[in-house]
């Protein structure tokens, strides 16, 4: 994938931000201008992501018959997190802009929650025509998970309690990988499983009333997983060179987080911002335990 594509992935959610996540501002009408800009983005964000989809991954590979495969076991089910999580951020700015239009929260939760699911599922099809992979019912689930937990809160808690984040970092094991986890930063974020970690952040005093901190300190827990060349085993060699023998294991992370929607600010672009900087998880000290018994702490984890 090349910076034009991450550019205009990253333009698309801007723009999807700017217009629509402001929780705060729901209106009673819609007027033309808004209408239109529901209707193209609603168009336009399927058509980015199914080409997105097509030229970053698909366009020179091999393709077969459509056929389906199980991959709930691969990648230590951290590729499925990266769906629930992206359908989460994806029904959160569809549910807000539909308030946002003046649409009623029960209508907006039901059409969020199902525009939600929609734009990770184009990658699926195509998937089903490639070579090396298969239409994964997997993570179809994923995909529903993740508008699932974002409207249950709504309708339990009329709330976010828990934040789905994510956070990237590029793994030692991809300079190891002779570019079979990307050999830069943008095309690691698509290859290398190891350096994805997903959050679920909650304010403490949800927790513990009684501490009385800031509103927008919050507990996080994490999980990822490291050790991985290959989707279910590690492979031996890419491109004529070894790849060191590593061993797969899984990462439970525990550290803290800020909630940027509990700092209160009057600028609009700062509120813009903040929506968006609160589906990622700010780097802080952590404390790991992992599946080989492991535990260890990290100064900064990012």
């Amino acid at each position: 994938m090349n910076i034009k594509i991450l550019l205009l992935i990253i333009l698309f959610w801007l723009v999807q931000s700017s217009i629509f996540a402001q929780n705060s501002i729901a209106k009673n009408t819609i007027n033309d201008q808004q209408k239109v800009l529901l209707i193209s983005s609603t168009a336009g964000s399927t058509l980015l992501i199914g080409s997105v989809s097509y030229f970053a991954f698909y366009k020179n590979v091999e393709h077969v018959r459509f056929h389906f495969i199980n991959d709930n076991k691969g990648f230590l089910q951290v590729d499925k997190l990266i769906h629930s999580y992206g359908s989460y951020m994806a029904t959160s700015v569809w549910y807000n802009g539909l308030i946002y239009a003046g649409i009623n929260k029960d209508k907006a939760l039901l059409l969020g929650g199902v525009m939600g699911s929609v734009p990770l599922t184009p990658k699926e099809i195509f998937d089903g025509f490639n070579m090396g992979g298969g239409f994964s019912w997997g993570d179809i689930l994923a995909n529903v998970t993740g508008p699932a937990f974002f409207v249950g809160q709504e309708l339990l808690f009329d709330e976010q309690i828990l934040k789905y984040k994510s956070s990237f970092s590029r793994s030692y094991y991809a300079d190891q990988a002779n570019g079979y986890l990307g050999k830069t930063i943008l095309k690691s974020y698509f290859k290398d499983f190891n350096g994805h970690t997903y959050w679920l952040s909650i304010n403490i005093n949800k927790i513990i009333p009684k501490m009385n901190v800031p509103d927008w300190i919050s507990l996080s827990t994490g999980y990822s997983a490291n050790g991985m060349f290959g989707l279910y085993e590690n492979i031996k060699s890419y491109n004529g060179i070894e790849i060191p023998v590593t061993q797969r294991y899984r990462q439970f992370l525990f550290s803290l987080d800020v909630d940027w929607s509990q700092i209160n600010v009057k600028s609009k672009f700062l509120r813009i911002m903040f929506y968006g900087l609160n589906f990622i998880k700010v780097p802080f000290p952590a404390i790991e335990f992992n599946s080989k018994g492991h535990f260890k702490g990290y100064w900064i984890y990012f």
